[in-house]
């Protein structure tokens, strides 16, 4: 275990050192505009750190130009052709600019957005005063990728009242529905009698529209909300995603949220918060929490002030950005925030609140018991390999995934489950630790750095937590970690890789690096983060994940098979390639592996289950690729209900039951005597776990795969 802590050590030295040897402490970064600042640092570290550094040219200019363009008006309800015109002066400028640190055309475009917003803003209420005409034939395209954009603010108003129309007439839809009201009705006569007092067809079209300005209003509050350095932000990671897809720029709220997403934990009161008519309302208060512990408050409450205890007076938050306002009520562990809340019966109180580290219970691994017949099976459900980010040894998803293997054999478990459906990564360490919960020894991953030779990471404890059957669960969406994992199983021959055809295929590595540390006396703030990309890795085999993903030992059908998902569907992701093999020995527990896959395989073709399953699918698929809307409200009636009518026979789906029993932990089920949430959603889990087809072939799989407990009579073997 040592040897494999100074592999990492030495590795994340060589990456810090490639980069602070370009220069850093050498360059002056001194721009007093920080915008200008923030181009300089980034374009700086891309240069010299990145993986796979790219030219900046005319051709990366025209991108850049584009993806900007479209990811701050994505619909086209914004700009006018007259305004892409204007824009088009700079299509192959821009790598010019961001060389000389210029941001005339970032400033042109954030202008002009914000012009078209308010402009908007006058006409959407506009448009909703009066009703739609729902008899008339028109449509709604849907397809913004090949839409043009309007030639004048007239059209610009059209195409906003086909999208509000579109919003309404669902509105008006669903209202329907729910008051029993049949369209041909011209009044409030002939009622279902299932509903008291039922409201008119006029009246169904008022409430529509008013939803829907509401909604609109929330949407614009929303908008209105963001700064120029929001925008701004946008207009980095348009620059910086140009290199590949996973290196992105952190404003330092984002990169907040980042390390709370990789942690699973806050120091904070517990709760999330919404932003909803300019007050902080809470939409959640997260079990476990100071918050929940103390019943200071309850979903619905709303903030609307915030006092500090080493301070007197009270800081009004509302009309506040939900950003600033979070700020004032996180806060270091212990330190107490005094807030002002009112209630949702309308009474207004002052809650003294006593901050904790806060762990966010679902983003950590949890386990099941599995009853078939007189034989237990266990289940880990991981969602992310998470870690702390400040201190490894604080709590992470490799030693949390051991706990859970131990109790699970205390059980009596007599095969695993490893589900990382739609795990879409985290920390590499983890994922080589983890590996090493199911081997002897030997290498987990190979990874390169630019220009450097390639690393070979170890699991060198002799430690094998799990020697029995194996089965991992992967999906479109298993990325990054999640393929390290299933990758060194399937090579090593110690687990079976079940789900579908392929893996996300993101082979790179990604370091956050934080922009200040090479800032003298700054003065500017806090500059951010960014998650640069600096290494790919391989399997043992020699094999890139990258694009390719890993491949299911037993392929299964599933919602996503027909969509286009995974690091293959970006513009610019860095290439497959393949390196020379490590020195590894095939695992030489199982009985029957080859057979096992082949027993699978026939279960499955047989399975009317899946087949309905992978019906779905390519009827999805089909779904997606229609473009147009219509909004007539008899076309638009009948296509829902054609749509209801063709989506019943996958109603089975959802109420398949593999006939499995499910069950807590002993530790897990005393938790639940003084957590009524935690309950519930465990409780909710087993019921889906209760209609999962995958869980019941991988349960089939493990009582296939015969073990021997020899803790690996191992053959010597190079790929």
């Amino acid at each position: 275990m040592r040897i494999m802590k100074k592999n990492f050590k030495v590795l994340l030295v060589a990456v810090f050192v490639a980069i602070a040897s370009c220069s850093f402490t050498t360059k002056k970064f001194d721009n007093p505009e920080k915008d200008k600042l923030l181009i300089d640092l980034i374009t700086y570290v891309l240069e010299k750190g990145h993986y796979s550094p790219k030219d900046m040219d005319d051709a990366f200019s025209r991108n850049i130009y584009k993806n900007f363009i479209d990811g701050v008006d994505p619909l086209k309800r914004y700009f006018l052709n007259s305004d892409i015109e204007e824009f088009k002066q700079y299509e192959t400028a821009i790598d010019d600019q961001i060389k000389i640190k210029d941001v005339t055309f970032f400033k042109l475009v954030y202008t002009r957005l914000t012009e078209r917003i308010a402009q908007i803003e006058k006409i959407y209420p506009r448009i909703l005063e009066l009703p739609f005409n729902y008899s008339i034939d028109e449509e709604l395209n849907v397809d913004y990728d090949k839409i043009t954009y309007p030639n004048n603010i007239k059209a610009l108003e059209n195409r906003w009242r086909k999208q509000l129309k579109f919003t309404t007439i669902s509105n008006y839809y669903d209202l329907i529905e729910e008051n029993g009201t049949n369209l041909n009705e011209k009044s409030t006569e002939g009622k279902s009698e299932d509903f008291e007092n039922p409201k008119s067809l006029s009246e169904i079209e008022i409430e529509a529209r008013e939803n829907t300005k509401s909604s609109m209003s929330e949407y614009f509050d929303f908008v209105n909300d963001l700064e120029s350095k929001d925008y701004f932000g946008i207009f980095l990671n348009t620059i910086v995603e140009e290199f590949d897809p996973h290196t992105n720029y952190f404003a330092p709220s984002d990169r907040d949220r980042f390390e709370l997403q990789m942690s699973g934990k806050l120091e904070g009161i517990g709760a999330r918060l919404q932003k909803k008519n300019d007050y902080i309302k809470i939409v959640e208060v997260i079990s476990g929490g100071p918050a929940w512990r103390g019943e200071h408050v309850e979903v619905g409450d709303m903030i609307m002030k915030v006092r500090q205890e080493s301070e007197k007076e009270a800081v009004s938050i509302i009309g506040m950005r939900l950003d600033d306002a979070v700020k004032l009520i996180k806060g270091p562990k212990g330190t107490k925030v005094i807030l002002t809340i009112k209630r949702v019966d309308g009474s207004i109180e002052e809650e003294i609140i006593i901050r904790d580290v806060v762990e966010i219970e679902e983003t950590y691994a949890k386990s099941a018991l599995i009853k078939k017949e007189d034989k237990n099976y266990g289940l880990i459900d991981l969602r992310q390999f998470y870690f702390d980010m400040q201190n490894y040894k604080e709590r992470n998803a490799a030693s949390d995934v051991k706990k859970e293997i131990i109790r699970l054999k205390k059980e009596g478990m007599e095969g695993l489950i490893i589900d990382l459906r739609g795990n879409g990564g985290g920390s590499l360490r983890t994922a080589v630790d983890m590996a090493g919960l199911f081997i002897k020894e030997g290498p987990i991953v190979q990874v390169a750095s630019s220009g450097s030779k390639k690393e070979v990471l170890n699991d060198n404890d002799d430690e094998i937590v799990w020697n029995g059957p194996l089965v991992i669960l992967v999906n479109e969406l298993s990325a990054s970690a999640s393929e390290i994992l299933a990758a060194a199983m399937q090579d090593y021959k110690r687990a079976i890789v079940v789900g579908s055809k392929q893996s996300y295929g993101k082979g790179t590595v990604q370091n956050l690096l934080d922009l200040n540390q090479w800032l003298r006396n700054n003065e500017m703030g806090d500059m951010g983060s960014l998650k640069l990309t600096t290494q790919k890795f391989y399997r043992v085999n020699g094999g890139s994940t990258q694009l390719e993903g890993v491949k299911s030992d037993v392929v299964m059908a599933d919602r996503y098979s027909y969509i286009d998902i995974g690091e293959k569907d970006y513009d610019n992701p860095l290439p497959y390639d393949k390196i020379e093999p490590a020195n590894y020995e095939v695992w030489n527990g199982n009985i029957d592996y080859e057979k096992t896959i082949s027993r699978s395989v026939e279960r499955i073709t047989k399975s009317q289950q899946l087949k309905l399953i992978d019906e779905n699918a390519q009827w999805i698929k089909n779904r997606r690729d229609v473009t147009t809307v219509n909004l007539n409200y008899e076309s638009y009636k009948k296509d829902i209900e054609s749509r209801i009518d063709e989506t019943k026979k996958f109603d089975s789906i959802d109420n398949y039951d593999n006939k499995l029993i499910y069950e807590s932990l002993p530790f897990e089920i005393e938790l639940m005597k003084q957590d009524s949430t935690l309950f519930e959603k465990r409780k909710r889990w087993h019921k889906s776990l209760g209609n999962d087809i995958y869980i019941e072939e991988g349960i089939n799989i493990l009582q296939d795969l015969k073990s021997t407990n020899n803790n690996g009579k191992l053959a010597n073997v190079r790929d």
